[in-house]
């Protein structure tokens, strides 16, 4: 049912609102449009902030692709002006710089072979209900410069863009990088996905002149690596 053109968050019953559930059952409770709203702020004329919410889900497809989206992006929504978009922007790096900081501390840690990449990434990733997609970035030592998560969630190419894996290689000025993600089945064996993301991601790192080295499947009891395979 289409909304109503005049219906704001205030409308709704005070318990019903996203502000009033998280403060009583905790932001995990709240949808992505509830929450996707308490940034936002609030609506505009004849347009409310749960509108908007749902129109940025409905246009980029995902929280990811919102994530993703440009500040010039999410502009394009009505409701979402420059300042919007900035406050979006900024929470969405908060969620990434919070996911890097759960990560050990491996800062100048040689990478060696495969076994050296789980010991740097399993702790953060073994009992993850949900595939996390690391990206190992090296110097021209094998030195670890950086761990960044790309993305959460079941891989696919959509999710895991070269534009996305690159550029954090470019940041931090790596030689080389190493993939790795999770699988919570427990089945070390790589998908066909899993390698069509690798392969594609090598074709780009050879065009950037930044080589992947390895893809590594991670479970609570095991490994695999795709170049041991001969995948890569």
């Amino acid at each position: 049912m289409k909304e109503d053109a005049s219906f704001t968050v205030r409308d709704l019953p005070i318990p019903e609102r996203p502000r009033e559930r998280l403060l009583r059952f905790g932001a995990d409770k709240l949808s992505s449009q509830e929450l996707l709203a308490l940034v936002i702020g609030r609506g505009v004329s004849k347009k409310s902030v749960m509108t908007i919410a749902q129109e940025l889900v409905v246009k980029f497809g995902s929280i990811q692709g919102i994530s993703h989206a440009t500040i010039e992006e999410l502009s394009h929504i009505k409701g979402i002006g420059t300042a919007k978009a900035a406050q979006l922007k900024a929470s969405f790096e908060l969620g990434k710089r919070q996911e890097l900081e759960k990560e050990p501390l491996y800062e100048g840690y040689d990478i060696k072979d495969p076994q050296s990449v789980v010991r740097a990434v399993r702790a953060t990733i073994k009992d993850k209900a949900k595939e996390h997609f690391k990206l190992i970035l090296l110097n021209t030592r094998n030195k670890i410069i950086g761990i960044s998560t790309i993305s959460v969630g079941t891989l696919n190419a959509s999710l895991v863009h070269p534009r996305e894996v690159f550029k954090e290689a470019l940041v931090h000025s790596a030689s080389s990088v190493v993939l790795a993600h999770n699988h919570p089945s427990g089945d070390t064996e790589p998908s066909e996905e899993d390698i069509k993301i690798t392969r594609r991601l090598s074709e780009a790192g050879k065009i950037m002149g930044i080589e992947v080295i390895d893809h590594i499947i991670i479970t609570t009891h095991g490994y695999s690596s795709l170049k041991e395979k001969g995948l890569i």
